[in-house]
């Protein structure tokens, strides 16, 4: 039985004033609890975030890190710094690094081995642009960055790893992949690790992240083989992402 997920991405979004909202609302809720909760704050905020969250049974994440653990990289985290401030898991490959930063394939494979290196767990982010699925090559193009970052891990190293889908032209549009749609290419997915390793495709939990908000989650999470959501626009709204929360049952 895999435990639901659900992450709520800020992005470069917050405060510290919601930081605290965020932590006085989960401290006066009682979860699910087979569910899983992570907050992913920008940098700044991951201290007062943890401090925020200490009594509650919320974790802490990152949205992205540097592979190196230390070095001439201005502006950049590493994974060691991450574990320090006591960060759980970290975002690796969300598509606005991909398209913004120009990360790829092997960029993502490198911090996704730098979180397991630490402890920290990565979820990695997969999907298609608006391109890609018209012309036909959603599978191609998901199954392929999925392949790249899992094959070469060691076997122990994969079962720490989360994925979310999250089709590109469903990020910040407003728009939502059906959840039709959404279980095709979770089902995908759960097929493909199949073919890596039986009990891995049991394991992994696959999270959407195509614009999840508290109308459609429920819908979304009832798939057979969608474990949880990563929350974008939803996740700075308290009310909303109890509610996402709530529909993870």
């Amino acid at each position: 039985m895999r435990t639901p997920l659900i992450a709520g991405n800020w992005k470069m979004n917050g405060s510290n004033a919601l930081v605290d909202e965020f932590g006085r609302a989960f401290a006066d809720v009682a979860l699910p609890d087979s569910l899983d909760v992570v907050v992913l704050p920008p940098f700044p905020y991951l201290d007062a975030a943890r401090r925020a969250l200490a009594d509650v049974s919320v974790q802490l994440g990152a949205q992205t890190l540097n592979p190196a653990h230390a070095g001439a990289h201005t502006g950049e985290v590493s994974s060691r710094m991450l574990k320090e401030v006591g960060v759980d898991y970290v975002l690796v490959g969300h598509s606005e690094r991909r398209e913004l930063y120009r990360e790829t394939d092997d960029d993502v494979y490198d911090r996704l081995l730098a979180a397991l290196n630490v402890g920290i767990q990565p979820i990695l982010c997969v999907g298609e642009t608006l391109e890609a699925r018209d012309a036909g090559h959603t599978f191609d193009v998901v199954l392929q960055q999925v392949g790249h970052a899992l094959t070469s891990l060691e076997p122990e190293q994969r079962t720490r790893v989360t994925i979310a889908y999250e089709p590109v032209w469903a990020i910040g549009t407003g728009r939502t992949a059906t959840p039709e749609q959404a279980q095709d290419v979770m089902a995908a997915i759960r097929e493909y690790l199949a073919g890596i390793d039986s009990g891995l495709a049991q394991s992994m939990r696959l999270l959407y992240g195509g614009s999840m908000s508290a109308a459609n989650a429920a819908e979304l999470l009832a798939q057979p083989d969608i474990d949880g959501g990563l929350v974008g626009g939803a996740s700075l709204k308290v009310d909303d992402f109890l509610a996402i929360c709530h529909s993870a049952r």
